[in-house]
């Protein structure tokens, strides 16, 4: 899979402070990337280098094979994005917002119009197409600033808290939306604070801290790599203290044992289940009902940021 996103040891600074410290990855199309980090930790830098806004220190990054501080058109001609500020014109209908994107984006004259229809049915505005944005709701507001980042229709796409303040029907239409673009090809990089969104909607995940990408994978592979095992809650007509022998392979602990429920650690729990299962079974003590419990992204986030806050 060629990558459509690239950055490469990536630096930036802003005197004796620096904001990204040789910052590494790569988005391909069909993938949304999430970028996650604390407060401060270097991803809106990161994200206004990609536009152009800012220039690398050192490293390198490249939209579609173009620098954006280089060659900054062809690099917008095919970058939609959408920051944590809306970029809207209050006075204006929504109608009138995108119109005036896609002359922006140099969207050909005769497709403006059918280009505009499109995107307001598409974020679910048509029936308020001509209202100003001013009445809008929060929720309206996002959906529309997504919507102007899409005038253009852009092969990459840079995500920055799309679904902050928005309530659940705007959120549930948004995520649709965004797997939409997924599955339609577009490489996505997405930054988020709620870890629930990202492990939904993240192909793959780069946490960085203080500007250094500390770790990077999928759910799966993070959880392998540090070590973290999944919970097995395991009820059945168990006696108290009861030590069952599992098969060496397996790495199984038992954590607690009590009349009626064993809690049980294992790497990778739904490979190592039926064979727990199958051991209890042989030991005379079958299982009425096991429960799964895997650690979340946010479980692992917090293991390798650490609890403190930060400004």
């Amino acid at each position: 899979m060629s990558s459509l996103l690239e950055v490469e040891a990536l630096v930036k600074r802003y005197g004796e402070r620096t904001a990204v410290d040789g910052l590494s990855f790569t988005v391909g199309p069909g993938e949304i990337y999430g970028l996650l980090g604390p407060n401060g930790a270097g991803k809106t830098t990161t994200i206004r280098v990609l536009t152009g806004l800012l220039p690398p220190t050192s490293g390198s990054v490249g939209v579609a094979g173009h620098d954006p501080f280089v060659e900054p058109l062809k690099a917008r001609a095919v970058l939609g994005w959408a920051g944590q500020e809306t970029t809207l014109y209050d006075d204006l209908s929504a109608e009138e917002n995108l119109r005036m994107a896609c002359v922006l984006a140099r969207v050909p004259r005769n497709r403006i119009r059918a280009r505009v229809a499109e995107l307001l049915e598409t974020v679910g505005l048509a029936d308020r197409a001509r209202d100003r944005v001013a009445a809008y709701s929060g929720g309206m507001k996002r959906r529309l600033h997504l919507a102007v980042a899409l005038v253009h229709d852009p092969a990459v796409l840079l995500l920055d808290e799309p679904l902050v303040g928005v309530d659940p029907q705007a959120r549930a239409h948004l995520i649709t939306m965004i797997e939409g673009l997924r599955d339609r090809g577009r490489a996505i990089l997405l930054t988020t604070h709620d870890m629930d969104d990202a492990q939904r909607l993240c192909t793959r995940v780069g946490i960085i801290d203080r500007g250094k990408l500390i770790a990077e994978g999928t759910v799966e592979e993070l959880q392998a790599g540090l070590g973290e095992r999944d919970l097995l809650r395991l009820e059945g007509a168990f006696p108290q203290r009861f030590e069952p022998a599992f098969p060496g392979g397996l790495g199984a602990e038992v954590l607690s044992a009590q009349e009626g429920e064993l809690l049980v650690a294992v790497p990778n729990g739904p490979r190592a289940l039926p064979a727990v299962l199958a051991a209890l079974e042989d030991a005379g003590h079958p299982v009425d009902r096991a429960t799964l419990e895997r650690p979340t992204l946010e479980t692992l986030f917090l293991r390798l940021t650490g609890r403190e806050l930060r400004d």
